[in-house]
């Protein structure tokens, strides 16, 4: 792909991509009008997007060290704002994230709140200066500001660990997805997902996830708006749902008290499949308090500016000022999305509730709902169920279970919507959990390839070996994080915060006082990362087997606990050993001047 013209173009050529999907939707829903079977559309959303990526993959493919490593550094402020949007937009984002909402009440919005807030965090505390930096990887930068191999490889642990804990949530995603949308066994579609994401990356490395990025954002925000507005429209919440949320979020109040709830006895509960919950509102530990809120808004916001993958698309941009600007169309973007899951969540539940509308269920007979196509549908595919367990032949509040990922991409059926808006969904989902694991096992294969291989084992190594070394892990991690995805050990939005709680155990204070405190020395910063990492770890362990925890910190949160004894690991060693030479200080101190050359030449 010529980058010159090509990057002169950007607008055009993604403005002829988003009329050519919108085209491909209106032709779906003439199919479907004219006899088109729901599995068709399914499979023909699904395999014409992946077939999009898999080309702009495919026409991006380098053999440049640069190209393949941060995408040449020519990436517009725009277009990475998209691409990082995308990039963020993970499947617990998209497919989650409103399930979380809808089952556990308010106190997942801390989610929104730390995701959304951290990148305050990373605008002004880090994406310029390790962009100002010139490094490839978030362990380069550590290498590099504090010197020697063990504080290098100790990112790169850290690294692997959040990004693989992420990586799997997503392949997780993915395989949902494709499970559904092709009718094949979740064990066998994690697979399917794993090929169509390495597609994307195998060739281009950066430069192809970066700009498939931006075609994946176009279509996830597509297919999470779509439905938002067509639904609010449909049940008369307002053509624009959001500024109507209060009084939608009372109705379900009031349809619940109405109903009654009947809490299910353990022998009850134990005929429902697994990761299934009921229709109502469950207490959620993040409800509990005011400091549990708090504590998980923070955790996120910490981990936010941690993560791996996020700083490296701040690599990716032409300058220091650019980096900065791009932070602010990554909140834009990302804004897009997130001020919609709570209404997706509300018009979802409402749409089962309120007896008012042809779609509500509670009150009707089993027989009758078991008997709906959706329901049928969903059941087959583990992720709806229903049970007679007050004996009376109609459906009550504690006798409908529905799996958390279920929600984004069952309610446009639930709520009547041509099955055309589904298979978009199902697009639109693929799109955001291929799109982070794109940028999740890139981080790992380039983290590996260039800090590990060439930095410490071969630093000689040519360029073309380098890549080679680069696609054979990208293929390896994927394969090992779809085989854990298929085991289904924890469900996707709990892995990825654990993803976020690992990032800021290890490496969040490593990298901010990195940049902010030059006293700041290798010993400590070794410290910091396997002490937090170490630490954080330990904690969760211990409270997922059984341990009480302290300080209201919970599983969910123990990025806290790992990030604090982080801090005092590092700065009690940096104090109590020597300080890094003038040399570095001196560094530290041109890495804060938005201006100038980077600290880094070509590598």
């Amino acid at each position: 792909m010529k980058q010159g013209n090509f990057i002169d173009n950007l607008p055009k050529i993604y403005g002829i991509y988003t009329g050519g999907f919108i085209g491909f939707i209106i032709i779906m829903a003439i199919a479907e009008q004219m006899g088109m079977t729901a599995k068709a559309i399914g499979i023909a959303f699904v395999a014409f997007t992946v077939f999009i990526y898999a080309l702009i993959g495919y026409l991006s493919r380098t053999a440049q060290a640069d190209a393949y490593y941060v995408a040449g550094r020519q990436v517009p402020t725009v277009f990475n704002g998209m691409a990082t949007a995308a990039d963020w937009m993970s499947g617990a984002s998209f497919v989650a994230m409103a399930g979380g909402i809808y089952f556990k009440g308010y106190g997942y919005m801390a989610l929104l709140v730390g995701w959304t807030g951290g990148y305050v965090l990373v605008a002004s505390l880090l994406a310029p200066y390790l962009r100002k930096f010139g490094c490839y990887t978030v362990p380069d930068f550590i290498g590099t500001r504090y010197g020697g191999n063990l504080a290098r490889f100790s990112a790169v642990v850290v690294l692997t660990v959040a990004s693989f804990t992420y990586v799997t949530a997503q392949i997780n995603a993915t395989g949902t997805i494709a499970s559904v949308a092709l009718d094949i066994p979740f064990q066998y579609a994690v697979y399917i997902g794993l090929i169509s994401i390495l597609l994307c990356s195998m060739l281009g490395g950066m430069r192809g996830v970066t700009w498939t990025q931006v075609a994946q954002y176009i279509v996830l925000i597509i297919a999470y708006l779509l439905p938002v507005f067509w639904i609010s429209n449909k049940i008369g919440a307002g053509f624009f749902p959001h500024f109507m949320l209060a009084d939608e979020v009372a109705r379900i109040g009031e349809l619940e008290a109405q109903f009654g709830f009947v809490k299910n006895s353990a022998a009850d509960l134990a005929t429902v499949p697994k990761g299934l919950a009921g229709i109502t509102k469950a207490h959620s530990a993040v409800n509990a308090t005011p400091w549990a809120f708090i504590s998980l808004a923070l955790a996120m916001m910490m981990g936010t500016a941690s993560l791996p993958h996020v700083m490296m698309r701040y690599f990716t941009t032409p300058s220091v000022k650019a980096a900065r600007k791009s932070v602010g169309w990554s909140l834009f973007f990302i804004f897009l999305l997130y001020s919609s899951a709570p209404m997706l969540a509300t018009l979802s539940k409402l749409s089962l509730l309120d007896p008012n509308l042809s779609t509500g269920i509670i009150g009707k007979s089993i027989a009758e709902v078991q008997a709906i196509d959706w329901y049928q549908n969903w059941n087959t595919a583990n992720l709806m169920f229903i049970s007679d367990f007050n004996g009376n032949g109609t459906v009550e509040l504690n006798e409908f279970f529905m799996g958390g990922k279920a929600v984004v991409l069952a309610t446009p059926e639930i709520a009547g919507l041509p099955y055309v808006i589904s298979g978009l969904v199902a697009a639109g989902g693929m799109a955001a959990a291929m799109s982070t694991a794109d940028g999740l096992i890139l981080a790992i294969a380039n983290a590996i390839s260039h800090d590990v291989y060439y930095k410490i084992i071969d630093p000689k190594a040519e360029t073309a070996k380098r890549l080679v070394v680069a696609r054979v892990l990208l293929v390896v991690i994927g394969f090992a994080g779809a085989t854990i995805a298929a085991m289904e050990i924890q469900g996707i939005l709990g892995s990825v915060i654990w993803a976020f709680d690992f990032a800021m155990s290890g490496l969040f204070f490593p990298l901010v006082l990195g940049v902010w405190w030059k006293r700041a020395n290798r010993q400590g910063a070794i410290a910091g990362m396997l002490g937090g990492l170490a630490a954080g770890t330990w904690y969760l362990v211990w409270v997922r087997t059984g341990g009480s925890g302290f300080l209201g910190i919970t599983q969910l949160t123990f990025g806290i606990f790992g990030s604090a004894v982080s801090l005092v690991a590092m700065v009690v060693v940096s104090l109590m050993t020597q300080e890094p030479d003038k040399a570095t200080q001196k560094m530290v101190d041109e890495v804060r001047v938005p201006s100038g050359k980077t600290i880094l030449g070509k590598q």
